[in-house]
């Protein structure tokens, strides 16, 4: 019976800038990775300078106050560590505990220098209550086949991925002075360096979701702040949308709203009702500067 191949230990880094309450939960949150004895963990706390002091038990954590970027924060942590991998992880991820060995049940490609892990939206029921959460998982928002499979564009989130320290310290790890869209460019600069990415779809991780519709508009118009940098340095990954032909999309997802909503169709009302307010959060928010000043 062939063995299995031990796994390369890893360095887990989580960047975050919530409330303390939400520091000692991600903090637990972590603990509950099974884990061999080379591997770390690391809260990256991204907070402003004078934020109080949280105790994160036997988790990690390191301070990054200089400049409020995930990718700045994620730099930080990554700087910490000596491990040939980074799992990156979003705070508003939770992992389950066999996350780490999921990722490497296979071995990577030599050339591969990322690994796509899934994420799954929070299941909500209809009973529910919340709008913006029921869009989500409808949507399967936060799936990595909304991102891998876009052709020469394809890239990983950064909520639930791994990535080969060579190849990351190769390029410079992160654009680390934006707010959005740091993923994408360090996938698109890894694959002009001639690295690859693989789906790891079976190392799922559940996002949880906005609760309130101006919280998810307000993702949607960073992440097209990110979308206006990213086709600014890599021309042609992300054209914005034509607002004529956008408005007349919207007045037709509004009529179908509600249409089915006449008919009992509420899922499909929550769609075609939340969808054009979410492409317009994106379009407009391309307006806005995406790069972070430091303190």
């Amino acid at each position: 019976m062939a063995t299995r191949p031990q796994r390369p230990p890893v360095d887990v880094v989580v960047p975050f800038a919530g409330s303390p309450a939400a520091l000692a939960e991600l903090a637990a949150s972590l603990e509950g990775l099974a884990l061999a004895p080379a591997d770390t963990v690391t809260i990256v706390d991204n907070r402003p300078p004078g934020a109080p002091a949280v105790s994160t038990g036997r988790i990690a954590a390191l301070r990054a106050p200089e400049r409020q970027s995930s990718y700045f924060a994620r730099n930080r942590g990554a700087a910490a560590g000596k491990n040939p991998w980074l799992l990156f992880l979003d705070a508003d991820v939770e992992p389950p505990a066999d996350l780490v060995e999921s990722y490497f049940a296979a071995t990577a490609a030599e050339r591969t220098a990322v690994l796509a892990g899934g994420v799954a939206d929070e299941r909500v029921t209809k009973d529910d209550g919340s709008v913006a959460a029921r869009y989500a998982m409808l949507r399967r928002s936060m799936s990595q086949e909304h991102t891998l499979l876009t052709g020469p564009w394809g890239y990983a989130q950064t909520a639930n991925c791994a990535v080969r320290r060579v190849a990351f310290d190769a390029v410079g790890g992160f654009c680390d002075n934006v707010r959005s869209g740091g993923d994408a460019d360090l996938c698109f600069r890894l694959k002009n360096a001639g690295w690859e990415i693989e789906a790891r779809e079976h190392a799922v991780a559940m996002h949880r979701s906005r609760r309130t519709l101006r919280t998810l508009v307000r993702q949607r118009a960073r992440h097209g702040s990110g979308a206006a940098w990213l086709a600014r340095r890599h021309p042609g990954s992300f054209p914005r949308a034509r607002w004529l032909g956008l408005a007349k999309w919207t007045v037709m997802s509004l009529a179908g709203a509600s249409i089915a909503r006449a008919r009992g169709r509420k899922d499909d009302a929550v769609i075609a009702a939340v969808e054009p307010l979410l492409k317009w959060a994106f379009e407009l928010g391309r307006l806005f500067p995406n790069e972070v000043r430091p303190r």
